[in-house]
C-alpha cells in the first residue's frame, strides 16, 4: 500500500562500507521535522530487518528478494584484492583473477562477491568476518578480494589494495519492503537519486493537475518583430495584407488614382 500519514521517525539500515552521511544530511535539511535514524547491519541481516519491519528502508547489496522488496540499484563498486605492502601485487595497477592463483585467497563467511569459484588456492579454514580475513592478511596468511569500499574500511598502514579487473562486482541499492512504500520512502528514493528539493514527488503532482485547474503561465502569443510579416518569416514581404490588399493603408483602392478630368 501507499501510505500518506507521516511518521514519528524513519529507520535507515546500511551495510558494512555504505556511507550514507551525504543523503543523512539532505534529509534533515529537508525534512527536519522527521528524524532519521540509522541501523548498522550486516549483508546478511539486513533483508530480514526490511522484511519484518525492522527498518522502512535500507541501503543493501543486491541482490534482494525481489518478491517481497523493492529495490533501486545505486552504484557499482570495484573489486579489489587486499594484500601487505611488500606482496608482489603491490607493484601493480592492477591484476585478474588468474593473477592470484598461486596465492592462498581468503574467503570469509560475509563475503558479499557471488562467486561461481572463489579465486586462489583456499585457505584450511573460513574466517568469519571480512575483519577476522584482513587480520590474517596482515599476518600474512593470505589475501583478500573485496569490495573497494570494504577495503577502505579496513584500512590498514602496512596494507594496501589493488583492482582485480574479471572479478565479480558487487552493487549497492536502496531497498524497501514493496507493500510499504509510504511517502517518506519516495521522499528518500528523490534524495538518492539526485532530486532537487523543486522536483520532488509532490510537485509532480501538482504538474499532472488537468489544465483547467492550473494558472495560465503561458501567457500571449509572441506578436512578429517590426518589419516582418505574420505569413512566413523569410525576410520578403508577402506583398499582401491580412485581408487580401497590397500592403498599403486600410482603405486605400487597388490601381493608380485616376485624373480628373
Amino acid at each position: 500500500m501507499t501510505g500518506s500519514e507521516v511518521s514519528p521517525s524513519f529507520r535507515l539500515a546500511y551495510v558494512p562500507g555504505v556511507t550514507p552521511n551525504k543523503w543523512v544530511r539532505i534529509w534533515s535539511e529537508r525534512l527536519p521535522e522527521v528524524p532519521l535514524t540509522l541501523v548498522a547491519a550486516s549483508a546478511a541481516e539486513a533483508s530480514g530487518l526490511l522484511r519484518d519491519g525492522g527498518v522502512d528502508a535500507g541501503l543493501v547489496r543486491l541482490p534482494v528478494d525481489r518478491t517481497v522488496l523493492s529495490a533501486i540499484p545505486l552504484y557499482t563498486e570495484t573489486t579489489v584484492v587486499v594484500v601487505p605492502k611488500d606482496h608482489v601485487v603491490a607493484a601493480v595497477d592492477e591484476v585478474s583473477v588468474e593473477d592470484l592463483a598461486d596465492d592462498i585467497v581468503l574467503h570469509p563467511l560475509d563475503d558479499v562477491l557471488d562467486w561461481e569459484r572463489p579465486p586462489g588456492r583456499p585457505a584450511n579454514e573460513r574466517p568469519a568476518t571480512t575483519a577476522d580475513a584482513v587480520e590474517l592478511v596482515a599476518a600474512g596468511v593470505g589475501l583478500l578480494v573485496v569490495p573497494q569500499s570494504l577495503a577502505r574500511s579496513h584500512h590498514r598502514k602496512d596494507l594496501t589494495y589493488r583492482p582485480v579487473t574479471d572479478a565479480p562486482e558487487s552493487q549497492v541499492a536502496l531497498s524497501w519492503p514493496e507493500d510499504a512504500t509510504t511517502d517518506l520512502v519516495e521522499d528518500l528514493i528523490g534524495i538518492v537519486r539526485g532530486r532537487t528539493v523543486n522536483s520532488t514527488r509532490g510537485r509532480k503532482q501538482a504538474s499532472a493537475q488537468p489544465a483547467r485547474d492550473r494558472p495560465d503561465t503561458g501567457g500571449a502569443r509572441r506578436k512578429p518583430a517590426a518589419g516582418k510579416t505574420a505569413g512566413k518569416s523569410t525576410g520578403r514581404s508577402t506583398g499582401k495584407s491580412p485581408r487580401g490588399g497590397s500592403g498599403g493603408p486600410k482603405g486605400s483602392k487597388r490601381g493608380r488614382p485616376r485624373r480628373r478630368s
